[in-house]
């Protein structure tokens, strides 16, 4: 069930008690794949915006709640159960544009309305996976490629860059594990 005010695409699946409420976004949910968003048990997304490309899909599990956050895929975003994401944390399975310079402007011209309309550059893409029983912090961001074990603990702002092994606690720009005796 979605809230009032939210309109669902035809390929977004809610399982039973799973609810998108609040100012989630839908405007740059571009995906033509069958599931291409599909919401587990009792989870609910408050307020997120899902930006998800032609052949993009995400996949969140049971009892989940996330609070205005950004979930990008232009491949495969896959959330386990239990899993807490706080506002304004940003998840991409993409940097959405080439790394090297001289093809960033390619790039920029390919996608120009006044551009030759050229196909643009390669953009490297990878799949994120978060595990069950995991914590994300706001502000945080998780980049293309990663992995967060089970039971994982992202603190607040931040940046993860690596994977996160199960039931690890990790904080910073880059994200780097935490001592179990480490107070703040």
């Amino acid at each position: 069930m979605a809230s009032q005010d939210v309109q669902l695409p035809p390929n977004v699946r809610l399982a039973q008690g799973a609810r998108v409420t609040g100012l989630s976004n839908f405007k740059r949910f571009l995906s033509q794949q069958e599931g291409a968003l599909s919401v587990g048990e009792r989870s609910v997304a408050d307020g997120v915006t899902f930006a998800v490309g032609a052949q993009g899909r995400i996949a969140i599990g049971r009892d989940c709640y996330f609070n205005e956050c950004i979930l990008l895929a232009e491949q495969e975003i896959r959330i386990g159960n239990y899993v807490m994401i706080g506002w304004n944390t940003t998840i991409s399975d993409s940097d959405f544009h080439p790394l090297d310079p001289a093809e960033r402007i390619k790039d920029a011209i390919a996608l120009s309305p006044l551009g030759d309309h050229r196909e643009r550059p390669h953009v490297t893409c990878r799949p994120v996976v978060i595990g069950d029983d995991v914590y994300i912090g706001p502000a945080c961001t998780i980049l293309k490629g990663i992995t967060i074990g089970a039971g994982a603990f992202v603190e607040p702002g931040s940046v993860v860059t690596r994977d996160v092994p199960d039931h690890a606690r990790v904080r910073g720009n880059p994200a780097a594990i935490v001592a179990p005796d480490e107070d703040e």
